[in-house]
């Protein structure tokens, strides 16, 4: 992939950037106006309008993502948008990992390990047995410490 030539040399850009921080924030919406197309929201404020505003003169200087990365968040977007996401969200817990979840007034820490789970100075094979021990009911380990989303209804169509 060839990049694209600088429509400004980095000095130049260097100091179009530095210029925002001497803007005031309706000029700034007057320059994000200019760049995206549209007025901003005004709830977004001058921080956020500052780094938006960096990052598109970056992107036309430089380049911006590749069609490929596009296709690819298009594509997330389009299945978050629409709920069809085929499987609950889930997030991995690497060796080391502290994971805390209250029950019932009491905060239950529950450190990842490379083979199971130490939980109240016990080794345990899965997070699922610390939830069992917790709770005294069958519960999914990484539901219960928030590692899962809950089954919903699209959730449940998808299958």
């Amino acid at each position: 992939m060839s990049r694209r030539v600088p429509a400004l040399d980095d000095e130049a850009l260097a100091a179009e950037i530095a210029s925002l921080s001497k803007l005031d924030i309706d000029e700034l919406r007057d320059q994000w106006k200019a760049i995206y197309g549209k007025a901003p929201s005004r709830e977004i404020g001058r921080s956020f309008l500052t780094r938006a505003i960096t990052y598109r003169l970056q992107e036309r200087a430089y380049g911006g993502l590749k069609p490929s990365t596009h296709r690819l968040l298009a594509g997330v977007a389009a299945g978050t948008a629409t709920g069809s996401s085929s499987s609950p969200q889930t997030r991995m817990a690497n060796s080391g990992t502290i994971l805390v979840r209250e029950w019932r007034g009491t905060a239950h820490r529950v450190t990842m390990l490379d083979d199971g789970v130490s939980f109240n100075g016990k080794r345990y094979r899965s997070l699922s047995e610390v939830a069992r021990e917790i709770t005294g009911s069958r519960w999914s380990g990484p539901r219960f410490f928030g590692l899962r989303s809950p089954i919903t209804e699209n959730n449940n169509a998808a299958r």
